[in-house]
């Protein structure tokens, strides 16, 4: 290109540019004390296809150098549970970073639509992960906040700028709440419907004390997630695989007594998930897992006093019967348990989903971080 811009596949995550794209970051970010990369094993995984998301779905990873040297990366992707769902034919985009420089990013999205276009797709949509745990959403609010984990992405304020530049709109934003766990305290009203729910016996909380119970009923937990979140517009039903992907990723960070299983005459109809917030931990790693960087993370399930809960879900039939108040029961409780946290970051609820928002507020959360999903026709 005449900018001295070159688009390459990454097919190899051993290879130059399978290391550059992942390096890439560090240097964006470098000093920003509220970006946290992923583990580098891990997207070794994705760019080598090893993920089972590529049993289903396809995609391509490309880097951007100028003049020798990587400047840009982005993830377009085809992913055909999705769209099958939606009944759309779409791309998504993911791990879109790049300098504050729109012929870079240009360039990216240029190579993206070309390869959405190349099989049939007619929009791109993004960013949008992939295995249900990373996300969506570029940062549009909240720049002074520290991303949850890699969980939920951080990105310069100028990203909004370039991704509109290349032709996106709005899709949706996804709202994630700050609560006070020391003021955080449950409206009457809905602790006594939750109180009188329990009471009647056909609810039941489950609660975990070790991994081994928790991981023989991931299944059921996976078919709720994907009957209750798995037509939502940020979201797509993962397969059985996946499902196994996801839940052996969040053992390494779950902490079993802050996740909770409801159950209706026995059978999983809901769940709420909480994790220690390992943030600081994981950016201490720099991308790393080696004896030295566990050991820290093992401290900082000690240390931190931020809960993360990230994915809640009822079977919609059950919602009307106090199975919502059940949820926001058992999330104070996880808050408050053992005088452990003061801080809880609630993560990406849908703007769409009104009557969440309006309950979340009810109960003293603020918005203090914005996701925006975009979107554009080819």
């Amino acid at each position: 290109m005449s900018s001295g811009i070159e688009i390459l596949p990454v097919r190899r995550a051993r290879s130059r540019e399978g290391r550059e794209f992942i390096a890439l970051p560090f240097s964006l970010y470098a000093g920003n004390r509220c970006w946290v990369p992923w583990f580098s094993a891990d997207l070794r995984q994705l760019i080598d296809r090893r993920h089972p998301f590529f049993e289903h779905s396809g995609g391509e990873f490309l880097l951007a150098r100028r003049q020798g040297r990587p400047c840009g990366r982005i993830a377009v992707l085809e992913n055909r549970r999705y769209n099958e769902a939606h009944g759309i034919r779409s791309a998504h985009f993911y791990f879109f970073d790049a300098a504050n420089d729109r012929e870079v990013a240009s360039a990216l999205f240029t190579a993206a639509f070309d390869w959405a276009r190349a099989r049939g797709l007619d929009q791109v949509i993004g960013p949008l992960g992939i295995g249900g745990t990373s996300g969506g959403g570029i940062l549009v609010e909240g720049f002074d906040a520290r991303a949850a984990m890699t969980m939920m992405a951080y990105n310069h304020a100028y990203y909004r700028e370039l991704v509109e530049a290349a032709g996106f709109t709005k899709l949706l934003d996804l709202n994630s709440f700050y609560l006070d766990a020391d003021t955080f305290r449950l409206p009457d009203k809905v602790r006594s419907i939750a109180e009188k729910v329990l009471a009647r016996g056909s609810f039941k909380v489950l609660e975990f004390s070790s991994r081994r119970p928790l991981k023989a009923i991931a299944g059921k937990v996976g078919k709720v997630y994907n009957s209750a979140l798995g037509d939502h517009v940020e979201t797509y039903s993962l397969s059985d695989r996946e499902v196994r992907k996801v839940t052996q990723d969040l053992m390494t960070v779950a902490d079993p007594t802050l996740i909770k299983v409801l159950t209706y005459n026995d059978e999983v109809v809901g769940f709420l998930f909480g994790f220690p917030d390992l943030s600081e931990a994981i950016r201490r790693a720099r991308g790393r897992l080696n004896p030295i960087t566990i050991l820290d993370l093992l401290r900082e399930y000690k240390r931190t006093d931020w809960l993360i809960a990230n994915g809640a879900g009822i079977l919609p039939k059950y919602q009307r019967l106090g199975g919502n108040a059940l949820l926001y029961y058992e999330l104070e409780r996880t808050a408050k348990q053992g005088g452990r946290f003061r801080h809880v970051d609630l993560t990406q609820i849908a703007e769409t989903t009104g009557l969440m928002l309006k309950d979340v507020e009810t109960l003293g959360g603020r918005v203090y971080k914005v996701h925006r999903l975009y979107t554009r026709s080819l």
